[in-house]
């Protein structure tokens, strides 16, 4: 595929006092998008090639490959980067192992994130400046790092914020709860960074609140994912969009079936969630909102993980042009 080039927008939205290009969304023209997709950021999750090698040097040759220029780099590969500890992988045939082999896998997990949580209080920055570095030099942007837990210490948290400004993102993401937005909020305010709060289907509970978790900080944002919504409650996200655009960092864009249908993570085009009708919505009313393909239905059969991610990106060309 020839490389397309994308652009950033601007918006006047305010979250709290804050516009949005105060919260590090870059003034129009100095990025780079599609021809012809009217000025919507379109990027992608690493999280999407998680069934191929990917070292964050991997991940940059992929974002190249497919024209995408922003990505949210999942914390594991920034911190392997950065010469941290590596913990032994989860197995995909988990429900497979025995009792002992399970437990014996638990205590190295364990024992690898006692050593990650010590080295994460200590670690200079350079190698997370490199690779910001690397990445833009290679013209691709770390929008956002999915990197911090509100669990941890208030040491982690920090470095979580640091390791994100190190590279030139705008914050980090993580999932989103009342406790999650209470915790991590302040962190945020004392950083001057985002929280992009990504949700599932918990949406869907009664007690669910967007706004709990935002109201602990203005820079406690939001990052909807679209597919996840539709699969909790099966309406449109687009009201949500509309109430909230001004207090979402980034969308995450993949196609579910609503509960109705079943709720499964489908092709795109295939399902319920309404893609095309969301990114038309940033570009008609300029919502400087970057949309993050995340791939995360099976590959289909002779096919493979770069394949079906070029297919995303012509779908949000497709539905721009």
């Amino acid at each position: 595929m020839n490389r397309r080039h994308f652009i950033h927008r601007t918006g006047g939205a305010v979250v709290g006092g804050l516009t949005l290009s105060s919260l590090g969304f870059p003034a129009k023209g100095m990025g780079r998008a599609f021809a012809g997709a009217s000025d919507v950021q379109i990027g992608a999750i690493s999280y999407s090639f998680r069934q191929i090698p990917s070292s964050a040097e991997e991940i940059l040759g992929y974002m190249v490959e497919l024209g995408l220029n922003s990505v949210e780099l999942i914390g594991s590969p920034a911190e392997e980067f950065a010469g941290g500890p590596v913990a032994p992988p989860f197995p995909r045939n988990w429900r497979e192992l025995s009792a002992d082999e399970r437990a014996e896998l638990r205590a190295a997990r364990e024992a690898a994130d006692k050593e990650a949580a010590e080295w994460r209080v200590s670690v200079p920055m350079d190698k997370f400046e490199a690779l910001g570095k690397m990445y833009r030099d290679a013209g691709v942007h770390i929008d956002i790092l999915k990197l911090g837990n509100p669990g941890w210490s208030d040491g982690e948290i920090d470095y979580a914020f640091r390791a994100a400004r190190a590279m030139g993102a705008r914050g980090i993401s993580f999932e989103i709860s009342n406790e999650a937005g209470e915790r991590m909020g302040p962190f945020a305010t004392k950083h001057e960074l985002v929280t992009s709060m990504h949700n599932h289907t918990q949406v869907a509970n009664e007690d669910f609140s967007f706004d709990i978790p935002l109201s602990y900080s203005p820079y406690n944002m939001l990052n909807l994912d679209i597919g996840h919504y539709v699969a909790g409650l099966g309406t449109s996200p687009i009201p949500v969009i509309q109430k909230y655009h001004d207090r979402i960092a980034h969308l995450h864009l993949k196609d579910r079936k609503s509960p109705e249908n079943g709720g499964d993570n489908v092709p795109w085009g295939e399902g319920d969630t309404p893609i095309g009708e969301v990114l038309r919505l940033l570009r008609d009313e300029a919502y400087p909102i970057p949309a993050m393909i995340e791939l995360e239905y099976p590959i289909p059969e002779g096919s493979t993980v770069m394949e079906e991610m070029a297919k995303c990106v012509d779908y949000c060309k497709e539905a721009l042009s």
